[in-house]
């Protein structure tokens, strides 16, 4: 095959996993940065560029969106769906697992269970709201935030009623959740292909944050147990993820709450935890989308060509 990775760099760890395991099995990698991709649409064709020069077909596209370009990126994705090359992680699921809220909502109405969580866009609001969630400690999360810089811990009324004032104030918009600390497993499952694939428990350094993965938590291989297993594949099917990361925290035996979902998961740190070869397991995945396998989730709409004409319209990938 030829798989395209989209990634803002092939020196990125999981980025360089994925192209080992590619090519280990013996297909054509080639990684493309989205921001050097330029498109082309004229309501009969969609084109894609790479610096200007027009992108050779590809396979199979295995999207690793970064935050801080997630606009532009996730149209690149759609760029590449239009043309009719399937995606691992489409970009309607990787917009819907970003969005903190919208999220949890979907989880929340299919009868997933998640750490109790408010959203209100003035702070006093949200102040008065935290006995919804348990009172403090509270975390408080930006809705689109990136996993690294974008959670806090508020440990009183007073901190909280700060934090609030000052995120609301640049003009970005928050969740206030319920925090429980030290009373549960935090647990992180990949799944791929709508399966639990791998599993750690995450132990935070002192004074860190468990939900931090990014910042040192120490992992440990876990056996899922069932319904801990069983919650994390509703939950990546849900959203439409064929690659994901759920993290669950288990605070009573058997009763595993949802409070993230990533489309983008770290893989060396999983892969070291766990004695998995994860990439391949993806790349195996990516095959079976080739080869014409049945996706997770609900089907995506087909894209609809003008009114005025009945034939499909022409869609191509250049070179690079």
């Amino acid at each position: 095959m030829k798989i395209t990775i989209l990634s803002r760099s092939a020196s990125i760890s999981s980025t360089k996993r994925l192209v080992e395991a590619g090519r280990a099995r013996g297909h054509q990698v080639r990684v493309l940065n989205p921001v050097r991709v330029e498109m082309h649409l004229d309501g009969q064709r969609a084109n894609l560029y790479y610096r200007r020069r027009k992108l050779s077909p590809c396979d199979v596209v295995i999207p690793r969106i970064a935050q801080s370009i997630n606009n532009y990126g996730l149209a690149v994705v759609n760029q590449f769906a239009m043309c009719g090359v399937p995606l691992v992680n489409t970009a309607r699921a990787i917009a819907e697992s970003r969005n903190k809220m919208r999220s949890l909502q979907l989880l929340s109405a299919h009868g997933i269970d998640i750490p109790a969580t408010v959203m209100a866009r003035d702070a006093a609001d949200l102040k008065a709201m935290v006995g919804l969630v348990g009172g403090v400690p509270v975390l408080v999360k930006l809705l689109q935030g990136q996993e690294k810089h974008g959670v806090m811990v508020c440990e009183s009324l007073q901190s909280l009623e700060a934090a609030l004032e000052a995120i609301l104030g640049l003009g970005h918009n928050l969740v206030v959740q319920q925090y429980v600390q030290n009373k549960g497993q935090d647990v992180r499952v990949v799944v791929v292909g709508g399966r639990a694939v791998a599993a750690v428990r995450r132990r935070p350094r002192v004074g860190r944050l468990s939900y931090t993965l990014n910042r040192g938590a120490r992992l440990e291989r876990i056996e899922l147990t069932e319904s801990q297993r069983k919650a994390a594949e509703r939950t990546a099917t849900l959203v439409g993820l064929e690659v994901a990361a759920v993290d669950l925290l288990d605070v009573q035996e058997g009763h595993p709450k949802v409070f993230e979902v990533n489309s983008s998961p770290a893989l060396p740190e999983m892969e070291a935890a766990t004695g998995l070869d994860l990439a391949g397991i993806i790349i195996e995945r990516a095959e079976q989308l080739v080869a014409g396998g049945p996706r997770v989730g609900v089907p995506e709409p087909e894209p609809r060509t003008p009114s005025r004409r009945k034939r499909r319209p022409k869609a191509s990938v250049g070179e690079a």
